[in-house]
């Protein structure tokens, strides 16, 4: 995983593991990757590792059962996409609005763009 200088690598952990989870491929009440073996394979501190389970428990996406590790929350999907939902709009919505007013592209033109997306990226 290459990480980006723009975010804490903690956070850029969580969202791949809400990534992993959103793209089923770590099913709700599944057990994660141990943190030492996450380290491992993002090639991180396990520190780094254990304070994004952390961030991840106290927002309910994951749940720690003692001494047998980490499992996806039965509502992490529900959690992770409001989370997500709420965050792209008050975060990136705004930037793409304007954009689309300064190069007066109207929402209707975007539709074709986006279902080729979903195609290409997501069947």
């Amino acid at each position: 995983m290459e990480f980006k200088d723009s975010q804490a690598i903690y956070l850029q952990i969580a969202d791949y593991i809400c990534e992993q989870v959103l793209l089923n491929k770590w099913q709700p009440e599944e057990r994660i990757p141990s943190v030492r073996e996450l380290a491992v394979q993002l090639e991180v501190n396990p520190n780094t590792v254990m304070r994004t389970c952390e961030l991840l428990q106290q927002q309910e996406i994951i749940s720690n059962k003692r001494g047998i590790g980490y499992f996806i929350h039965p509502d992490a999907v529900k959690k992770i996409r409001q989370f997500k939902k709420d965050s792209f709009i008050s975060n990136e919505l705004p930037s793409l609005f304007r954009s689309m007013y300064l190069l007066d592209i109207d929402v209707d033109e975007l539709k074709p763009y986006y279902e080729k997306f979903k195609k290409s990226n997501f069947r």
